[in-house]
């Protein structure tokens, strides 16, 4: 990985805006009054710059385009155009000024919601918009931002077809970014010829945001490499379709894309759009073979063409869209030399506005007024990175993961009673076993709970207490050598830190946060779009141990990750399981778990036999991101464990964790309704 070089990158000179409205006028020169000292005065060094909410929210424009794609999902006979509902402020255009978009593209405006509070778009009797989900036009609209919410091709007002990541997906959003910039037909109606230009108000300026499938789309529209796009803010987001229903080979769920698409078409698209349902299917084999149809949903090869800044956003105990898709896009990114940021919480698929509000808005306020505003505010040049510790409290790094981060190769050893094996720096002597049996009724919690109890389901191994911190930030893996009993088996492997913590409760409702009756306000409201959200806190739990990073394979995957093949009952195959990217600390007291085991309840689907699998452990091991090293490791093995940390000794009795993922009613939604 290349190291994080700050590159000031100024999209265009800043310019103080210049309403037209008496308002806009009296409060811009308040501010100037504030920034400039009064005559005599000792000048004091000028604040950074901020954009300020001095134009007229109530009075902005409200309009909605149809953008041509240029493709024909539908086969109507006719291009595809995607509806996009735009909120601007009046009083640049009046001036003969342009503004800079913010834009989420999503598939969700009508059929399910945004937000925590599922919010739906909603129009006047004439189609006009009057409502726009979350709270970006109420708070950028009055500081000098226009806000596009553009329905992907196939859902609410727009033609074509949700492909789930594909074609349609990703160029029914940049065609909007085209259009932004000039390159693209709009019109003003859905079938109508007048045209609709935004060159008119729009500096062309584009910062793209959403979660899950929205950031997803970001991610997508980033890597074709699309002039104009400034930054992306992809919050909870896939970086490859393959491996959001597969890993390694392994199914993840009982369903596969072309149910999500139909999901999320609207009326007229699933009555048109049966030739993509098709296609899905046909090109998506539940065998979890890789196919040309998820070459093209991936998009962590192209990371290379991306212009765009990236800050992104992810849950660590995200079940939903995991880690493992952050992990290689960043890497990819980083490679690129991409400028970046992040942001990794304790909560599952939640977004920051209901996990870290107060600092979220200013944080994003001051990102958009960077690059689409060309302020020099220092944002790029403040800590890479924002990890979550513990519920609420946060710390930084200059660069993520750390320089001093190195890949640590760990090593299992058998156990020597009714226990666990062990895990250190040394290998196991050669001939050295340990064997389970695959059990789909149990899962990552289950094994967890009875790690220092012989089960025969689990093959678990367990450091020394640490007699110091041990962190962990990055991604690693495990490679296994297995010999099976029949002809197919999945593999687990999960890390575990055995000792006491405050988590956020990522397995309950709200995935480590509760939601409040009381509501705060960010940005203006009007009678039909209110900027007031409730307001959260974190959902907690107290637990004796936290599976904090976790993979799975097909073990049939061994000889070709794109296809699985029958094994050989008895015959040991290798093969190297992903971990999800994770920084976690691990505290003096504690202890570290490397876990292998077959079907992870909830989480993966089990294979068409019930294996029992034998561990070669002398070619076994475990190869972890280690800030410091195997010297880290090395010296919070050492030495004892100090007097006042919180022992993780075994007992008889399981400490108490959180339950199972739970299971799904039905097939995956990346956003689940939120």
């Amino acid at each position: 990985m290349r190291p994080h070089v700050h590159v000031n990158k100024t999209p265009g000179r800043a310019r103080w805006p210049r309403p037209g409205r008496t308002l806009a006028l009296t409060a811009a020169a308040a501010l100037l009054s504030v920034l400039l000292p009064a005559a005599g005065a000792t000048a004091r060094p000028a604040p950074p710059k901020v954009s300020q909410p001095v134009y007229d929210y109530a009075g902005a424009v409200r309009e909605s385009v149809w953008v041509d794609t240029g493709l024909d999902g539908d086969r109507d006979g006719r291009a595809d155009r995607v509806a996009v509902d735009i909120v601007r402020p009046r009083e640049p255009a009046a001036a003969g000024r342009k503004v800079p978009v913010i834009m989420d593209a999503s598939p969700y405006y009508s059929c399910c919601g945004r937000g925590n509070e599922s919010q739906k778009k909603t129009y006047d009797a004439n189609g006009a918009p009057v409502g726009l989900p979350l709270y970006y036009d109420n708070y950028f609209v009055p500081r000098g931002y226009a806000f596009a919410a553009v329905d992907l091709a196939g859902t609410n007002r727009s033609d074509g077809c949700v492909d789930v990541g594909g074609r349609s997906d990703v160029l029914s959003a940049k065609a909007v970014v085209d259009w932004l910039n000039g390159r693209a037909r709009g019109y003003t109606t859905r079938t109508g010829s007048t045209p609709a230009r935004a060159t008119g108000w729009s500096t062309g300026a584009t910062g793209m945001i959403g979660k899950s499938w929205d950031g997803t789309v970001a991610n997508g529209v980033a890597a074709t490499g699309v002039r104009g796009l400034k930054t992306i803010v992809p919050i909870g987001a896939i970086s490859s379709w393959y491996d959001y229903y597969f890993s390694q080979g392994a199914p993840l769920y009982d369903s596969g894309p072309e149910w999500l698409s139909d999901y999320v078409n609207s009326p007229a698209a699933r009555a048109r759009c049966g030739h993509v349902q098709q296609a899905l299917v046909d090109g998506a084999p539940r065998s979890g073979d890789r196919t040309p149809l998820w070459d093209e949903r991936d998009y962590v090869p192209d990371a290379r063409k991306v212009r765009a800044s990236v800050f992104a956003v992810h849950g660590q105990q995200d079940l939903n869209v995991r880690t493992n898709h952050l992990g290689p896009w960043w890497n990819a990114l980083a490679e690129a030399g991409v400028e970046r940021k992040l942001w990794l919480s304790q909560t599952g698929h939640v977004d920051p506005f209901d996990f870290r509000r107060a600092d979220w808005v200013p944080t994003l306020h001051r990102w958009f007024d960077h690059y689409l505003l060309g302020y020099d505010n220092g944002v790029d040049r403040e800590p890479m990175a924002d990890v979550e510790r513990a519920p609420g409290r946060w710390s930084t790094d200059k660069v993520w993961p750390p320089r001093t981060t190195a890949a640590t190769t760990l090593r299992p050893r058998p156990a020597t009673g009714q226990g666990p094996g062990g895990l250190g720096l040394l290998p196991a002597r050669p001939g050295a076993t340990a064997a389970f049996t695959d059990d789909p009724a149990l899962s990552e919690a289950d094994w967890a709970a009875h790690v220092d109890v012989a089960t025969p389901e689990k093959a678990a191994f367990v450091s020394r207490p640490l007699g110091r911190d041990l962190r962990l930030a990055g991604s690693g893996s495990v490679t296994v050598t297995a010999a099976p009993s029949t002809t197919s088996a999945h593999l687990s492997a999960v890390l575990v830190d055995l000792g006491p913590a405050t988590i956020r409760d990522y397995t309950a409702a709200g995935e480590g946060i509760t939601t409040l009756a009381h509501r705060t306000c960010w940005g203006a409201s009007t009678p039909g779009d209110s900027a007031c959200y409730k307001e959260t806190e974190p959902k907690t739990a107290e637990v004796g141990h936290t599976v904090f990073s976790r993979g799975w394979a097909d073990l049939g995957t061994w000889a070709d990750p794109d296809k699985g093949r029958p094994l050989t009952p008895g015959k040991a195959r290798r093969i190297t399981i992903d971990l999800a990217h994770a920084d976690h600390v691990v505290p003096a007291g504690h202890r570290l778990a490397l876990i292998v085991a077959g079907t992870d309840r909830g989480l993966i689907d089990p294979p068409d036999t019930t294996p029992s699998l034998t561990l070669d452990l002398a070619r076994t091991s475990a190869r972890l991101p280690l800030v410091g090293g195997p010297a880290a490791f090395l010296r919070a093995t050492a030495v004892p464990p100090p007097p006042d940390a919180h022992r993780s000794a075994p007992s008889s009795t399981p400490p108490p964790g959180l339950p199972a993922a739970p299971r799904r009613d039905g097939p995956a939604i990346p956003d689940a309704g939120r």
